[in-house]
């Protein structure tokens, strides 16, 4: 891996070499702010050269070492990972693992071992009997609203997860999101989709960061692009904040505040 921007300023920088997660988890570290409860939702998505979000439903086909790497890093940093329902069932999610490399560094900021699983659903169609519900190190998050189906409710605190409402009715209000998980203590986020969440989020104003693995690769097909759903009225600006690359592949880094 080496660093096209900014300007590589030390001789290793220049190196294509495997970086280590020290050097990843510096180069992605949160700011500071979110150690003062400021919460900071940063999304992380891969895309093929032509624009597809997935090949075939999953991410995999269009990921490589170097981007499970990242991936790594950016769960490993962050205090919750949020994702929609529909990534959970397609990707087949599992609880985050502890990760022995990042270790010091959560407990230095007083993170559990692994990230919190935030799930958004909003009618609870899902599978409470899977492992992310019954056998995470830290409880998973349901985010529903408050009309959610009882018995669905019912069945995800029973696998011990933890119903969280943030919404009216029965939908989830994703601008919410940010500011009721930090009342939880949880400010350093990460969502890592899918599509129709990260276009909700979009849209709702909240997404502060985007880190984008390009793929060198073309799919095809009728995939989906990162973000989905209704455009927004003025496209937001995002400036960019850093570009990694390794083997071809561009790991692209744009905040809505690039000097933060």
């Amino acid at each position: 891996m080496r660093r096209l921007f900014p300007s590589p300023t030390a001789p290793a920088d220049l190196e294509n070499r495997e970086w280590g997660f020290d050097e990843l988890a510096d180069a992605y570290a949160y700011p500071a702010a979110t150690a003062a409860g400021r919460p900071w939702l940063r999304a992380n998505m891969v895309s093929s050269l032509d624009g597809a979000a997935h090949h075939e439903g999953r991410s995999q086909p269009l990921s490589s070492s170097a981007d499970m790497r990242v991936f790594g890093t950016l769960r490993a940093l962050a205090d919750a990972v949020v994702v929609g329902a529909e990534t959970v069932r397609q990707e087949g999610y599992r609880p985050a693992r502890a990760r022995e490399a990042f270790a010091a560094r959560r407990a230095a900021l007083g993170q559990p071992p692994a990230p919190v699983i935030a799930v958004v659903s909003a009618g609870l169609d899902l599978d409470f009997s899977l492992p992310l519900f019954t056998g995470p190190l830290v409880p998973t998050l349901v985010l529903t609203g408050e009309a959610a189906p009882a018995e669905r409710r019912d069945a995800a605190r029973a696998a011990g997860a933890e119903v969280v409402v943030a919404g009216e009715g029965r939908t989830v209000d994703v601008a919410r999101i940010p500011e009721v998980l930090a009342a939880r203590g949880m400010t350093r986020l990460l969502t890592e989709g899918g599509p129709r969440l990260l276009g909700q989020f979009a849209a709702a104003g909240v997404l502060d960061e985007l880190c984008l693995s390009l793929a060198p690769m073309v799919a095809a097909g009728a995939a989906p692009r990162i973000a989905g759903g209704p455009a927004l009225a003025v496209p937001e600006r995002f400036g960019l904040a850093s570009v990694l690359e390794e083997d071809g592949f561009l790991f692209t880094r744009y905040r809505k505040d690039a000097d933060v």
